[in-house]
Order: C-alpha cells, then structure tokens, then sequence
C-alpha cells in the first residue's frame, strides 16, 4: 500500500484527531484512512450504521445499590398475579 505524510499539521487538531480516534477505537491511521475514504469515494463503510453518544454519560454511573433497587423494581413489575388469571 502507498503511504502518504502529512506535514505541518497544528498540534490541536492533531489532538483533536487522537481524541476523536479513541473515541471510537480506532488507530489514528485507521481514522484519517477512513475520513478520506469518505470524502474521497463518499463511503464510510457502514452504509447504515450511526453511532450514538445520547446515553453515555449513564454508562457506569450506577451504584451496586441503587442498581439492586432498580432491578427489583422491574422484578417486582415482571411478577405475575394470580388473581388475574384465574
């Protein structure tokens, strides 16, 4: 494969790229690869994948406790009632 260099690049928007690049897992390379596949040929990839990042900030924030009081609220809801089906 032909390898291109890129120089004179700002420091910030190197870091803006390292940051956006971990932010979905990716290599560096394998960002910059993918951004000018996209602008160049109009693909990403992933015809209809979209990345969302609504919830994230929820993602690890619970405590043990507060997650056992929250699941047994919905255990609580999933019980069935026997009068209801007799």
């Amino acid at each position: 494969m032909k390898s291109i260099l890129i120089r004179g690049l700002e420091p910030s928007l190197s870091e803006q790229i390292k940051t956006q690049a971990q932010s979905l897992g990716k290599s560096v390379n394998q960002y910059i690869k993918d951004i000018i596949k996209e602008k160049v040929d109009g693909e990403s990839g992933k015809k209809h994948t979209k990345i969302y990042h609504d919830l994230d900030h929820l993602f690890g924030r619970w405590s043990e406790e507060e997650y056992q009081q929250i699941q047994g609220k919905i255990d609580n809801e999933r019980t069935i009632d026997p009068e209801l089906w007799e």
